[in-house]
């Protein structure tokens, strides 16, 4: 898939005011600071899409972007990070949770997780709750290009070996990079693929 047009549609905290569910929408979620906006920038082939902040928790809203005039890309606020106070964690936990289980059109979650980190509970906990709940989603490991190849087959492995602790098989996996575009083919082809069930 070749992304021709990508276009900033609505920032907002109320799954009321998300656009009407009539395309096909994926979003993207993860632990502050894993990576998430330079992922986007990188599938999408734009310097700019999703605002990068070296801050973690810059992203606060539920973020709607039009991709080929045919599909929503969402961009979530991340999750854990201790410095917003306990009532914007609150209130980030409620929105998201509400937005993850009702929006009807959302086809896909797409879960980060840092490969250089080994498993995290917040993340784990996170994705059993996807399962209790059956939302689809897959995991995408981002920041691949700052280890060796061993070194982040040893991290998928022990990620592996963890999570089938509790599940039966491995949730479907991407291994991705903004720095080298590693894995922008394999997630758009994913994503091309389950628009054909919309």
């Amino acid at each position: 898939m070749n992304i021709n047009t990508a276009e900033f549609i609505i920032s907002n905290t109320n799954i009321k005011k998300c656009p009407k569910p009539d395309k096909p929408e994926y979003a993207f979620i993860g632990r502050s600071n894993v990576g998430k906006s330079s992922l986007i920038n990188m599938l999408t082939d734009r310097n700019k899409l999703a605002k990068i902040s070296g801050k973690p928790g810059k992203t606060q809203l539920i973020n709607h972007f039009l991709i080929n005039s045919a599909w929503y890309l969402v961009d979530l606020p991340g999750y854990g990070y201790a410095k917003v106070s306990k009532t914007e964690r609150e209130v980030w936990t409620g929105f998201i949770r509400e937005y993850i289980l009702n929006r009807e059109n959302l086809l896909n979650l797409f879960v980060l997780i840092d490969s250089r980190i080994e498993p995290q509970k917040k993340d784990l906990i996170f994705m059993e709750e996807l399962g209790k709940n059956e939302i689809p989603f897959v995991i995408v490991f981002t920041k691949t290009d700052k280890l060796t190849e061993n070194k982040l087959q040893e991290s998928i492995a022990l990620y592996k070996r963890t999570m089938l602790k509790t599940w039966e098989t491995m949730p479907v996996f991407y291994i991705s990079s903004s720095v080298s575009k590693r894995g922008q083919n394999d997630i758009l082809n994913f994503i091309e693929q389950t628009n054909t069930i919309f």
